[in-house]
């Protein structure tokens, strides 16, 4: 029963370190084109060459 004495100030520290994450990631913009970069997926550029000769 002494390992709770730890285990739980470290299982809450690593939540507040997460939710911080989370919202430092929401006040960075991270999820505002969640639409957009799914659609570049499936985009061809033609203008892309694969094979880096330029011909």
């Amino acid at each position: 029963m002494n390992i709770l004495i730890y285990l739980m100030p470290v299982a809450l520290v690593m939540s507040l370190l997460g939710l911080a994450g989370f919202l430092w990631s929401l006040k960075a913009g991270q999820y505002d084109d969640m639409e957009g970069a799914a659609q570049r997926v499936l985009l061809d550029d033609d203008d892309d060459d694969p094979t880096g000769t330029g011909s």
